[in-house]
């Protein structure tokens, strides 16, 4: 690892410990790198850190090494998360364009971000909108796709049913008992959760939940959900999750500790760019400053349009908007996945239809027709960064190769024509050697 990147991320103990001035001082000083050559170094960043070298031993069922062997490696899965709300999953009234939305959602992406926002998912008090989560996350399943739940807590008014009590203490007594039968219903199937949703500006809504929130403080309020979703699973991976990447929302999260350690697992930086695509230095240095908590970093939403924005509102997406949007989501990609903390980024929305403020935020028109951010995507996700290769083991049966970080299908072909398939997962830090006694 480099000695900026070893700075920026091994060292996060130290830096949590800083002064805000002091780790705005030490991003500054590694993230003064023009556009340039910070793209030019990110396919070097990429090779050393979301890829490795992966041994496979093979083994006649006599023990003798298996000499010779064709082997096929195929990648199925990636480690990293590559995802999307999947907020129009069902709700497509054109059964062809929900078929279409699935399709591409699955051929595509790992990583599902499901809702569960208070006032629309249980608008009758003690009757949760279950049966929808279930279908969705029993597809996901089936696809082979990560859920996350979004979001538990949140003083918006999304987050804010009507029947909510006025009284801080009965909303502390619902709101905490809702986190924990969520999280517990949905164990083992939904394992990652943004727990508390910007807690950074608690002065925006005239909610009950904002009310109740700011009674407690920021960090009052986000460390009581957070400790109920971990006493409901302990095997959870918990976020807080804001728009604010600035020192504001650094000390609340630097703030969430319980004898020295952090109470949640993952930072979550929102990324909307409706007002405009961000500076490539801006991205690299906002994934240096939230390394320091020394925990992974989800891209939790991310929004770049493909259309012009007409008064209060947006327009349609155009051709010339379409290339513009691909090319700046191909170089938004390339640098936060070349980022050794990032270990998630998840856009927001899939498709035009339904989208966010109504904006062409999707990668797929209304029509379900894929843009150019699309395709690109697929060529990186699913080419430059997937790996397919094929090889022959050695005189001792080994075959190596360096892949990308994720899931594999291996098809063993010995000499004399007989097949065996096995799987295997190569992770970042692993050690990534097998050694297989194959039945030929």
């Amino acid at each position: 690892m480099r000695r900026r990147e070893f700075l920026g991320w091994s060292l996060g103990g130290l830096v949590a410990r800083l002064t805000w001035p002091e780790v705005m001082k030490m991003a500054e000083a590694q993230t003064a790198e023009p556009t340039e050559k910070l793209l030019a170094q990110a396919q070097e960043r990429i090779e050393q850190h979301r890829k490795g070298e992966v041994s496979l031993t093979l083994r006649r069922a006599d023990g003798q090494p298996l000499a010779g062997a064709t082997v096929t490696l195929e990648q199925t899965r990636h480690e990293f998360l590559f995802g999307c709300n999947l907020f129009r999953w069902g709700r497509i009234s054109d059964p062809a364009q929900e078929e279409a939305y699935r399709e591409r959602f699955a051929a595509l992406l790992n990583y599902a971000t499901l809702p569960f926002y208070w006032r629309m998912y249980e608008p009758q008090q003690g009757q949760p909108r279950y049966e929808y989560t279930e279908r969705v996350v029993e597809w996901c399943q089936q696809q082979g796709i990560t859920c996350k739940g979004h979001p538990l807590t949140w003083d918006h008014p999304a987050g804010d049913p009507a029947w909510l009590p006025d009284e801080g203490e009965r909303i502390q007594q619902l709101s905490t008992a809702r986190v924990r039968e969520i999280v517990s219903r949905f164990a083992g199937r939904i394992n990652l959760w943004d727990v508390v949703n910007e807690p950074t500006d608690l002065s925006r809504f005239p909610t009950k939940m904002n009310r109740f929130a700011r009674s407690l403080g920021a960090v009052a309020y986000t460390a009581l959900h957070l400790r109920t979703a971990r006493q409901a699973n302990p095997q959870a991976k918990l976020l807080v999750n804001d728009y604010r990447t600035d020192p504001a929302f650094y000390n609340i999260l630097n703030a969430l500790r319980e004898d020295g350690k952090l109470l949640f697992d993952a930072v979550g930086l929102q990324s909307h760019m409706h007002g405009g695509i961000w500076p490539l230095g801006r991205i690299w240095e906002v994934c240096q400053r939230f390394a320091g908590l020394g925990l992974p970093l989800h891209f939790t939403e991310t929004t770049l349009v493909s259309g012009p924005r007409v008064g209060r509102r947006w327009g349609a997406t155009t051709p010339e908007g379409e290339e513009k949007q691909a090319q700046a989501v191909e170089q938004f990609y390339t640098l936060v996945f070349a980022h050794p903390a990032v270990e998630a980024l998840t856009w927001w929305d899939f498709s035009d239809e339904g989208a966010w403020k109504g904006a062409p935020a999707g990668w797929l028109r209304r029509d379900m027709s894929p843009k150019p951010a699309y395709e690109r995507l697929r060529e990186l996700i699913k080419g430059e960064w997937w790996t397919k290769t094929k090889g022959q083991t050695d005189a001792q049966g080994t075959f190596t190769a360096r892949a990308v970080f994720g899931h594999y299908r291996v098809t063993v072909r010995t000499p004399d024509g007989r097949e065996e398939t096995r799987e295997f997962v190569a992770q970042r830090g692993g050690e990534n050697r097998w050694e297989w006694n194959l039945g030929v």
